[in-house]
């Protein structure tokens, strides 16, 4: 996401324009291969310090995934570990490495959002800014929860643009309501390699995916030199890591004070935060969650960002 002053507009109008950017959304709770990683604004903040974080990040312990299943009626039980849609999870592993890819693919122009489909969910490229700069990037993928991205990008315009967001998400085509759910739960593990700007997120969408009425909540949990979008609002602290709440308009950043690398977040308990200080309505819908890196710049060298792990459940 990014510095207000570069955005070209904030609420409705911006939105339009990454629906339009983003190609047809996903019905019927499948991901397409035209829906787009909730890529956020086409501007970031520039260089600068991240926001009280610590460069060097503290990796937080690695949370367990949830059982296997499929999405019906609202209710998504997401795969966990290397198990598949059907099978048991296991724990959230920061150790996987994707040495030996099924899929492999570059930049396409034509296509930003080309991706592929992997036991319910869509693993994106998501390049969704890159035609105006000069940007490489080549994603490998070994699962969707165990992939990795090599990026070449700078950021010598000074302008802090988010060339890509290359990212792992899940469609709800029903929208289920959030008050309608008990456990909104996810895990992430990653590495990064800490250079240029960049930083690994939470993209989600409430009340539509990128569209007018909508609102869009990230949260970043592992920040190098970013900045978001908005001015800071609070603090807010759950489970015991503490996130400046940024908002601009109808897009809002909970920013976790200390890196981490791996860990469980409790969506749920954010989404009914969000309710409670009037954000969104109390019959708020639930439409796109998306774990990925945001990438401004690797310093114009080559720089490889890896997805160790992955888990998502709502029931």
């Amino acid at each position: 996401m990014g510095d207000v002053k570069n955005r070209l507009s904030i609420g409705g109008f911006e939105l339009v324009l990454r629906g339009i950017a983003m190609g047809l959304i996903g019905c019927s709770g499948q991901p397409s291969p035209n829906v787009a990683g909730a890529a956020g604004a086409a501007v970031v903040g520039a260089t600068g310090g991240a926001l009280g974080m610590n460069s060097g990040g503290t990796t937080a312990a690695g949370g367990q995934a949830t059982q296997g299943g499929t999405s019906s009626g609202g209710t998504l039980l997401a795969t966990g570990g290397n198990g598949s849609i059907s099978g048991t999870g296991g724990a959230v592993s920061s150790g996987k490495t994707c040495s030996n890819p099924t899929h492999v693919l570059p930049l396409n122009p034509s296509n930003p959002q080309d991706g592929v489909t992997l036991s319910g969910f869509y693993v994106a490229t998501d390049t969704w800014y890159a035609a105006n700069y000069k940007v490489s990037q080549t994603l490998s993928i070994c699962d969707y929860d165990n992939w990795y991205v090599v990026a070449n990008m700078d950021n010598d315009s000074g302008d802090g643009a988010v060339k890509t967001y290359p990212n792992v998400h899940k469609d709800f085509g029903n929208a289920p309501a959030i008050q309608s759910l008990s456990t909104i739960s996810t895990s992430f593990a990653h590495t990064a390699p800490h250079v240029g700007i960049y930083e690994f997120a939470y993209d989600i969408w409430l009340n539509g995916v990128a569209s007018n009425g909508s609102t869009e909540v990230m949260i970043w949990t592992d920040n190098y030199k970013q900045t978001p979008s908005g001015s800071q609002v609070e603090t807010f602290t759950l489970d015991g890591q503490s996130y400046g709440v940024y908002k601009a308009g109808s897009y809002i950043a909970f920013v976790g004070e200390t890196n981490a690398t791996s860990g469980t977040v409790n969506l749920l308990s954010i989404f009914q935060h969000i309710i409670t200080k009037g954000w969104i309505g109390a019959n708020s819908t639930l439409g796109q969650i998306d774990y990925g890196v945001e990438l401004v710049s690797t310093g114009g060298t080559d720089a490889t960002f890896e997805v160790n792990g992955f888990s998502l459940t709502a029931n």
